[in-house]
């Protein structure tokens, strides 16, 4: 959105309608890691990353959707163990916060408070996406809201 670059190419995910034979593990022993694991205070994104490097029992689980049938923030969601933030947002209040703080050492840095002011366009745009489903109906966006939520 706010780059010069067209798009980029990647691989695509195998397509695959059930778990590989080799990955035979419970559905709820992968459910209860998954729990576990976000106590433990991981992000969806980095729960996946580890059950695919790791695994429950020793058994790497490469797709937990397909294990389960259920996606990682549907288990979280069940378990009442969900974040009080959506990741995509609250990576890019800690990018926002980030930015600010280098912006008040060198308020000079015209690149990067440029990439502030497109950070806190996206932070904006996905306030108004998520706002009455994951936040409040009255939130609004700033600095000072962003950095209670990483506290």
């Amino acid at each position: 959105m706010h780059t010069r670059r067209r798009g980029s190419s990647s691989s695509d995910k195998p397509v695959a309608d059930e778990p590989p034979e080799w990955s035979d593990v419970d559905e709820d022993a992968i459910e209860e890691r998954v729990v576990e694991l976000a106590e433990d205070g991981l992000s969806p994104s980095e729960i996946g990353l580890k059950l695919r490097d790791e695994g429950v029992q020793g058994t790497p689980v490469p797709d937990v959707k397909l294990a389960t049938g259920k996606k990682i923030t549907e288990i979280l969601e069940e378990n009442d163990a969900d974040p009080e933030l959506p990741e995509d947002l609250y990576n890019l209040f800690e990018r926002a916060v980030r930015l600010r703080e280098h912006m008040d050492e060198h308020p000079g840095d015209h690149q990067n408070k440029r990439a502030l002011q497109n950070t806190e366009s996206k932070i904006r745009r996905l306030v108004n996406y998520y706002r009455g489903d994951e936040l409040d109906e009255e939130f609004t966006y700033s600095y000072d809201v962003a950095k209670e939520y990483l506290e």
